[in-house]
């Protein structure tokens, strides 16, 4: 039964579950292979493997559900314009959030955060001034949490290979050149642009190991959903007053109906990371998952079951965060709190590019 208020009890709950995390414990760069990482199976009793070996706790029938968003390389250098008199041209650093309907505005429109902003004028170019062959973007607009709304003369999103780069997590320097984090920092089953972050859960998956999984009758569907800058941000205050950023989901009605059929039947449903949590839960109509798409602002805490999946992988998160939060709502506070013992003492790698834990879900019967 859910708590009548939102999210009640849940800053105790992120107090309980805080912890030191020692800064040479944040992964600064994926195993290799991808499946060599470590995998903590957390359920009656908690056992420790290695990512590859995640077969041995599935079984045929068992669907897994991916999020299959591609990160796009939203982080670009911009140049004011320069006047007759060669006045301008000051380097702004935008990073683009996300596409934004705004028909008042016209078409192309998108959110961004931009550095230094209170300077960044009125205008600006993208990938080189107007004679370089630059992309103009008007500012038109600012959003509560201070991102731009920015208007461009056509569609970016395609040039955007050419003229940005990856938006890594803050704690990655990528060096002059991110060419070898556009194949590292994606999932390879990445189908769909339009991230600012990588659904990082996905990212100890290979191709070999897919393959695996479907010969053994392990069923698969992809949903989407577009990480937004948010996940970045730790909780600061109370929970109750944490804004959660809108993501933009969509669910096709062949996935809905491979999901519902699933659990009809009593088949286990894998939500391959938070974001597919996300997912799911915001197609959820307290009966079935529903088809369809839109925004979301879901916030997951204690107290609130977690429907759709009964098992999830995911990564090991920082203290503090809304991820930490979700996943105790998923498998409960005692088993995450040991769990994050059990990893801070085991020598795992946590956050983005960390290792991962399956997990059962508290609310459901299916569990390993």
């Amino acid at each position: 039964m859910t708590d009548a208020t939102p999210h009640a009890g849940a800053d105790a709950v992120l107090h309980r579950l805080n912890f030191h995390l020692p800064e040479d414990r944040v992964a600064q760069t994926g195993a290799e292979p991808r499946d060599a990482s470590r995998l903590m199976i957390v359920g009656e009793a908690i056992e420790h493997r290695v990512f590859r070996d995640l077969p041995d706790y599935l079984r045929a029938g068992d669907l897994l559900v991916f999020n299959q968003s591609k990160v796009i390389p939203a982080r670009v250098m911009a140049r004011k314009p320069v006047d007759a008199h060669g006045h301008g041209g000051g380097s702004v650093e935008v990073m683009l959030l996300r596409a934004e309907e705004r028909p008042e505005l016209g078409r192309h429109v998108w959110s961004a955060y931009l550095k230094p902003a209170r300077r960044a004028g009125v205008e600006l170019w993208l990938g080189g001034l107007e004679h370089e062959g630059g992309h103009r973007a008007q500012i038109v607009g600012e959003l509560e949490d201070g991102a731009r709304l920015l208007r461009f003369d056509h569609d970016i999103l395609p040039h955007l290979d050419d003229i940005g780069r990856l938006p890594l997590p803050p704690y990655i320097d990528a060096g002059d050149s991110d060419e070898t984090w556009r194949d590292r920092y994606q999932t390879v089953y990445a189908r769909e642009p339009g991230s600012v972050a990588a659904p990082t859960a996905g990212l100890h998956f290979t191709p070999d190991l897919l393959a695996r999984l479907a010969e053994m009758g392990v069923q698969t569907a992809h949903v989407t959903l577009h990480v937004g800058a948010g996940t970045f941000r730790p909780i600061s205050g109370s929970v109750a007053d944490h804004v959660m950023h809108a993501e933009r989901w969509h669910v096709t009605p062949e996935t809905a109906q491979a999901i519902n059929a699933a659990r009809a039947e009593g088949r286990r449903v894998i939500a391959v990371g938070t974001t597919t949590v996300r997912t799911l839960e915001s197609a959820w109509d307290g009966t079935q998952v529903q088809p369809g798409e839109g925004d979301t602002q879901i916030f997951i805490t204690p107290g609130r079951p977690v429907n759709v999946p009964d098992l999830l992988i995911t990564n090991l998160h920082l203290p503090g965060s809304t991820l930490l939060l979700l996943v105790a709502a998923f498998a409960g506070e005692d088993r995450i709190r040991a769990a994050y013992d059990a990893a801070l003492n085991g020598d795992y790698r946590f956050y983005s590019l960390g290792d991962a834990m399956l997990l059962t879900n508290q609310a459901v019967g299916r569990g390993l």
